[in-house]
């Protein structure tokens, strides 16, 4: 039943959404959007080496797109580039194979996101709440390139969710 991912804390962390204020110069931005439902994550990010040090984001998405946003930027600030990718691979892991939430890592600093293990069962769910891990990940590769490469002007990516797999 629906009303088991649209719990009291899902619905509370989707109301409080820090750092909900897209950044002035960010070194990269990154928009996700779901095909099937239509919501939108946009982030911005600000890095000191591989490690986020300002973060911002626009979230127009429903309340699980909004719940995984909001753990997303309590924990992003300091968070390494590899620690990223490693977060949003268990949570894909987590919704598509039925893989454990990623309660572990950097010594549970991620644990909340233990909240959204419900929506393995609704396969429609799984792109919104997956948004803000697609966004993060391409906008802090988006800023290493640009680290690496000539290191001008913010860069802007889009990615597009496609929904569940058949």
């Amino acid at each position: 039943m629906l009303n088991e991912i649209y719990n009291k804390r899902i619905l509370e962390l989707a109301a409080d959404i820090p750092f909900s204020e897209r950044l002035d110069a960010p070194d990269a931005s990154a928009t996700a959007v779901s095909k099937l439902c239509g919501s939108k994550v946009t982030v911005d990010v600000k890095l000191e080496g591989d490690k986020v040090v300002a973060y911002g984001a626009d979230v127009k998405a429903c309340a699980l797109g909004q719940a995984s946003s909001s753990i997303m930027a309590r924990h992003v600030i300091g968070a390494s580039a590899a620690e990223l990718h490693e977060v949003g691979a268990a949570m894909r892991a987590m919704l598509k194979e039925g893989a454990e939430p990623p309660r572990a890592i950097c010594g549970g600093k991620w644990k909340d996101l233990e909240v959204l293990e419900p929506v393995r069962d609704y396969k429609a769910r799984h792109a919104s709440t997956l948004l803000v891990f697609d966004a993060v990940e391409e906008a802090v590769e988006t800023a290493l390139a640009a680290q690496r490469g000539s290191g001008t002007a913010a860069q802007t990516g889009t990615a597009t969710s496609t929904g569940p797999a058949a």
